[in-house]
């Protein structure tokens, strides 16, 4: 079960059938039908609007929570064949964005004729070669597309200008309409009235409703209360920005900048260690205009512009993590696990007793959660007056791994040319059992021929971890990999091709009963033993051959199975030697221990 953490209105819809209707401070949150097992599934988004809530799972499924269900109290599987990767609520629509770049939506200004349907909006766009959407977002009766071709969509409501255009000349519109070109990223809010676009040299646009200046176009602007056109905005915190969330009537920007204390020529030469350093040289900001009173800006009075929000709460050495918005409110969470609200509590949306409202931030009590693990898996999502804190890690145990094997260059023995001539290296042995057959190599040296070094990345790494990370490629390479396998599978067909793979295996571990043979590749995944050995490893030192003789010959199968597949074999009967066996031989080979680890798999299979 992950964790899950839900507060605030229990009601429109009512998510958890034995509370009340407003719940005060955080508890978890637990899905009631477990006869679909949704309970065993990990949670990867949550959106909530006025009258819906969807739960997005990693296996590409997703549920949805309606008003009208109340009765029941149960949520209905979104019946899309496709595989989803992003879900989005507004107060009136909702929509989903599939792995292959559809986007399907429902509401009453998206479909009048049946509100309760979902429709196919991209196959709506007029230009066919424009119809691969990147990312969606929705508005107060509005959902916005972000196409591949980095083109902007709107569709829906116009009422408040939201579209860009004059609202009376074109109160909405049932088929997308073109917006913006050049455009990076889209913001909005899943009860605004309003928009910000992103080009691709950081100048930020923006549209629609703008009462008590919520756009930030400064206090000239704050009595024009509809902003007809996309307009630019000016004066806007130095940095690069990470983020825009909207509520009814303020508006928050993350902004990511150098420390202030950095020595500016300080390591220029040292590229090597930008990537591990990246943390330690920039520092995240938050900034907020809008409507103070009963509002989430995180100050005491109105703002037209951009201005930061500082508190004590926020430490030189405790970074933001993530935030996200409410119909009037905000939380944000901190690199120490902090959480921190301001805004209306008027519905317990802040997880605060016996307060109304609060106008600066304040810091919210949460019982335990696997802060120590990995706080950076953690994830807020602000409803209208629901609130949201779940952990979700966006890749399986060997993904990960071998994301992070991707980026270290040491054993690579095959390399691709880009268009302008970098080089990319890769493993031989991943792209083996990761393309359909070897012969597609040469099409991927083909395909990565015509790419530039930042879509060559996006390859190798959706090739490595089978996530769509950008559809427009990923319909260029999917004829040549096997996009339909788990990582898992391919890990286990390594595992079981003993013959074939026998040249690949090029380290043993000698036993005195038994030789076990590994690529060196897959140990450096799973074990900080062999990854520190064969990464500071010489000459006479590269066929080395350790004998570790503490584990039965049992235990090693069970080690050796895990270490490919992170599980384990079903014929081989758990005792309790074999487990405290293992145990000893965690510790001894360093193991990467991820959720779910070894021990707690023998430890489960044991007690049933």
């Amino acid at each position: 079960m992950n964790d899950c953490l839900f507060f605030g209105l229990n009601y429109d819809p009512k998510l958890i059938k034995n509370e009340t209707n407003e719940i005060t401070k955080p508890i978890q949150f637990k899905f009631e039908n477990e006869n679909e097992n949704e309970n065993e599934k990990q949670i990867k988004q949550i959106s909530s609007g006025g009258f819906s809530t969807i739960f997005l799972f990693k296996n590409g499924k997703a549920i949805e929570y309606l008003n009208e269900n109340d009765s029941k109290q149960n949520p209905e599987k979104i019946q899309i064949e496709e595989n989803i990767q992003k879900v989005t609520v507004g107060s009136h629509n909702e929509a989903i964005l599939t792995i292959e770049g559809n986007v399907f939506a429902k509401g009453r200004d998206i479909n009048p004729k049946n509100p309760k349907e979902f429709i196919n909006i991209s196959s709506l766009i007029e230009d066919t070669n424009d119809r691969i959407i990147e990312d969606i977002v929705s508005g107060y009766s509005t959902i916005y597309l972000l196409t591949s071709n980095q083109n902007v969509y709107g569709i829906g409501s116009n009422h408040f200008a939201q579209l860009g255009f004059d609202s009376k000349t074109l109160p909405k519109t049932e088929k997308p309409i073109l917006m913006m070109k050049n455009v990076s990223k889209i913001f909005s809010g899943n009860s605004s009235k309003n928009i910000f676009l992103l080009n691709s040299n950081q100048e930020l646009f923006g549209c629609g409703y703008n009462h008590y200046g919520k756009l930030g176009l400064g206090e000239s602007k704050r009595y024009e209360t509809k902003i007809q056109k996309l307009t630019k905005i000016q004066n806007i915190p130095k940095g690069k920005i990470i983020d825009i969330q909207c509520g009814e009537f303020h508006s928050i920007m993350l902004i990511e900048n150098e420390n202030e204390n950095e020595n500016e020529n300080e390591n220029e030469n040292e590229n090597e260690n930008e990537n591990e350093n990246e943390n330690e040289n920039t520092k995240r900001k938050l900034y907020s205009c809008g409507r103070a009173f009963f509002n989430g800006l995180g100050k005491d009075e109105n703002t037209y512009e951009f201005t930061e929000i500082k508190s004590s709460l926020f430490e030189n050495d405790d970074d933001i993590l993530d935030f996200s918005c409410g119909y009037n409110y905000t939380l944000i969470l901190t690199l120490k696990g902090k959480l921190i609200g301001f805004g209306s509590n008027y519905f317990d949306q802040l997880g605060i007793e016996n307060i109304k409202y609060q106008l600066i931030p304040i810091q919210i009590e949460l019982p335990k959660l696997r802060f120590n693990e990995e706080i950076s898996n953690y994830h807020i999502s602000c409803g209208y007056n629901k609130s949201f804190l779940y952990y979700y890690s966006p890749f399986s145990n060997l993904e990960e791994d071998l994301i992070k094997l991707f980026k270290r260059k040491e054993f690579c023995d095959i390399s691709f040319k880009t268009k302008n001539g970098e080089i990319i290296e890769a493993h031989k042995l991943i792209l083996k059992y990761r393309l359909k057959d070897e012969n597609q190599i040469e099409k991927l040296q083909e395909i990565i021929s015509k790419k530039s070094i930042k879509e060559s990345n996006q390859i190798f790494e959706m090739i490595y971890s089978n996530r769509i990370i950008n559809p427009k490629l990923y319909y260029e390479i999917k004829e040549i990999i096997n996009s339909n396998e788990k990582i898992e599978e391919t890990m286990k067909r390594i595992y079981l091709n003993e013959n074939e793979n026998e040249k690949e295996k090029d380290f043993i571990i000698e036993r005195k009963e038994k030789q076990y043979k590994f690529p060196k590749l897959i140990l450096i995944m799973r074990s900080e033993l062999y990854r520190g050995m064969f990464l500071s490893v010489t000459n006479d030192t590269s066929n080395k051959v350790t004998d570790y003789s503490e584990l039965s010959n049992k235990s090693f199968q069970i080690f050796e199975y895990w270490i490919y597949s992170n599980q384990i074999k079903n014929e081989i009967q758990i005792t309790q030697e074999i487990i405290d066996e293992i145990q000893i031989g965690i510790d001894y080979f360093q193991l990467n221990q991820t959720n779910p680890n070894l021990f707690d798999l023998l430890i489960n299979k044991f007690n049933n």
